[in-house]
């Protein structure tokens, strides 16, 4: 009878850690290990009275909280994070090949978004208000992100 208190204590350790892991939140796990850790306490107390339960009660803290150090630990999250350094960028800020007051044209209707080329490159842009049809000079008057904004000529 032993065996299986402790069984049910481990099995509720090991749900505990997994709903704290992997699915956080009130979920099967969570009730499950709750479960465990209930059947376990109500089976010591039925075999073994109010001092087996307070020696299993004892033991499921014990567990809980060893379990709980031991995934608050940094080097057990080092396992379960990204290794690699992200060292790629987003294109360059338009500002850097294109000025206020460039003249271009609109590749596509900007509505109020979408393609124009200023000196031979393509970027995204925008309007002030209103539209721009598709083929329709524009000039930049200012840069918001990665995008230009332009006015129709």
């Amino acid at each position: 009878m032993v065996w299986i208190i402790a069984l049910l204590i481990l099995v509720g350790a090991l749900m505990l850690v997994v709903e704290l892991v992997l699915v956080p939140g009130i979920t099967v796990a969570a009730i499950g290990a709750l479960g465990c850790y209930g059947g376990a306490a109500w089976l010591a107390y039925d075999k073994f009275g109010v001092g087996g339960l307070l020696w299993v009660v004892g033991s499921i803290i014990v567990v809980t909280l060893v379990s709980t150090w031991f995934l608050l630990r940094a080097k057990t999250w080092k396992r379960f994070a990204l290794g690699e350094k992200i060292e790629s960028k987003s294109g360059e800020a338009p500002s850097v090949r294109v000025h206020k007051g460039d003249r271009g044209v609109a590749l596509s209707r900007l509505a109020p978004m979408g393609s124009v080329e200023v000196d031979g490159r393509i970027y995204e842009a925008k309007t002030m208000g209103g539209f721009v049809d598709q083929h329709q000079a524009v000039e930049v008057v200012g840069f918001e992100n990665l995008n230009v904004i332009v006015r129709a000529v």
